[in-house]
């Protein structure tokens, strides 16, 4: 299993590190990947997504989801999903929505509170754990854990 830690001290350093994994993803090609986003209310998991999807090419607002359940973005050919699940009341209204279309080879899924969608989802390829640091509070220390082929070959490029 392939596991990248980071400490980030402020927003710039979050920044950084979406940064970086933005450009693997350009390296590697964008399709196909779904990842999880995990941390407690305020972690900073919108603040990371915002500046991973900036960083990937959207020029503009990342706007978060918390009311619509999903903002859609295009990037060169690929369509990006930023989910966030956190008032999802019932799973079954991700059927409802279609979910399963939204997994697909020319696609990126980000989804925020996943466990609120349990068994409707696609498996993730990266799971990224968002903790604040309970020393110091402006710290976040992030994880990134691969959970299929695809994630390890994207985190074993990223620890380069």
């Amino acid at each position: 299993m392939v596991k990248n830690e980071f400490v980030a001290h402020s927003e710039d350093n979050t920044k950084s590190i979406a940064i970086q994994l933005a450009n693997v993803l350009i390296q590697q090609g964008l399709g196909g990947l779904t990842f999880y986003l995990n941390g407690d209310l305020g972690a900073g998991k919108t603040t990371f997504t915002r500046h991973l999807i900036q960083a990937l090419g959207h020029n503009g607002n990342v706007k978060s989801p918390t009311y619509t359940l999903v903002e859609p973005y295009e990037i060169e050919d690929i369509k990006l999903f930023h989910f966030d699940l956190y008032r999802l009341a019932d799973a079954e209204e991700l059927e409802f929505m279609g979910i399963r279309d939204y997994f697909n080879d020319n696609s990126m899924c980000l989804i925020e509170w996943a466990e609120k969608g349990w068994g409707l989802l696609a498996k993730s390829d990266v799971e990224i754990n968002i903790m604040i640091d309970n020393i110091h509070d402006d710290n976040r220390l992030l994880e990134f854990v691969a959970t299929s082929d695809a994630g390890e070959r994207l985190l074993s490029a990223l620890e380069r």
